[in-house]
């Protein structure tokens, strides 16, 4: 359907009111400030503090910051994907074919005991990660598995889309 019979016939797509919510711009800021975030504190604060671990929590140390990097940097990735989408950069489709290249999956922590010996910064930020990589995979869920289900704008589905993005929110 083309975006003028879309638009005459008062559908809108789940997908693009998904990305183009308030709470897509605050999951992408969040995204975006822990990246940086990050970055600031494994070239500053952490490599001090990983200086003085005990050689064994050390390894644990660059194993988990590596892991770290890497989820975000696929995180970061589908954020700017789903940004250009909202921007009219690309399509829907266009984005849903490149995200095949993002794993949503990465870099999983390793195991809680060895995460609890690192330094607390590097602990928060491990968790920050964790609960964005959770909100972008239910988001990814949501608009790639509707991508093509048109919903009427009066449609009895708009509460249950409400409350999405509600969830989205927290």
């Amino acid at each position: 359907m083309s975006d003028q019979s879309r638009a005459e016939s008062g559908l809108v797509l789940l997908s693009e009111r998904l990305t183009n919510s308030a709470a897509f711009g605050a999951l992408f800021r969040d995204g975006m400030d822990l990246v940086e975030e990050t970055a600031a504190y494994l070239d500053g604060n952490g490599r001090t503090e990983a200086k003085a671990l005990e050689r064994s929590v050390s390894l644990t140390y660059a194993t988990e910051s590596m892991r770290l990097t890497t989820r975000l940097m696929q995180l970061a990735s589908w954020l700017l994907l789903h940004r250009a989408v909202k921007e009219g950069e690309m399509t829907l489709g266009q984005a849903n074919r490149e995200k095949t290249k993002v794993k949503l999956s990465a870099a999983d922590p390793g195991a809680s005991e060895m995460i609890e010996k690192l330094p607390q910064q590097l602990q928060d930020l491990i968790e920050r990660s964790m609960t964005l990589q959770a909100k972008i995979r239910r988001l990814d869920a949501s608009i790639h598995t509707g991508a093509r289900e048109p919903v009427a704008a009066g449609n009895p589905l708009m509460p249950h889309l409400d409350r999405l993005k509600a969830a989205f929110e927290r």
